[in-house]
């Protein structure tokens, strides 16, 4: 019996202990925001946080995450207001969106690391995500908005959230 803790809830798992943890997250706990991208751990499409780390999903058997606090795009803000997410929507930064998810958990890796990161901080940890569209130029905005937002209580295994945008909308257009 495998224990976690996923976006701060306890699970089991009894299945097999090299299951990808993205095949656990997708199939069994039925959080469906973490994609399948390459399955190599190449794209970052899979990216979640194990003990706030931002961890490819694909290449992670179940056994390693035994005991650890996961963080996926779902637990990251219960309201979609974590200033991350906030940004990404003010900046229309997503355009197909499947790689999405793993560019905002790194994102918030970065900011949780470097709250005020430089554009060259920003390529280095966001250089293993890839986005087929190319909005590279918007995801490196959304990363500098987000991190002139106000940042509030830490909640969900580190994650910041926060009420409004830094112009005090909510994340709407």
């Amino acid at each position: 019996m495998i224990k976690l803790k996923v976006n701060g809830k306890n699970q089991q798992f009894d299945g097999d202990p090299e299951m990808p943890l993205l095949w656990y997250l997708r199939d069994e706990a039925d959080l469906k925001g973490t994609k399948f991208g390459c399955g190599m751990g190449l794209c970052g499409a899979c990216t979640i946080h194990v003990n706030g780390q931002p961890t490819r999903a694909c290449l992670t058997p179940v056994s390693a995450a035994a005991n650890k606090s996961i963080t996926t795009i779902e637990g990251l803000s219960p309201d979609g207001t974590h200033p991350v997410q906030v940004a990404w929507q003010e900046l229309d930064v997503p355009q197909c969106g499947y790689c999405q998810a793993g560019q905002i958990m790194s994102a918030c890796a970065l900011l949780a690391k470097t709250p005020k990161p430089t554009d060259a901080q920003i390529d280095a940890a966001m250089n293993g995500n890839l986005c087929r569209c190319g909005t590279y130029l918007r995801i490196r905005a959304a990363i500098h908005q987000a991190a002139e937002a106000k940042p509030a209580k830490a909640e969900n295994g580190g994650a910041r959230t926060n009420s409004s945008s830094p112009n005090g909308r909510k994340g709407t257009k």
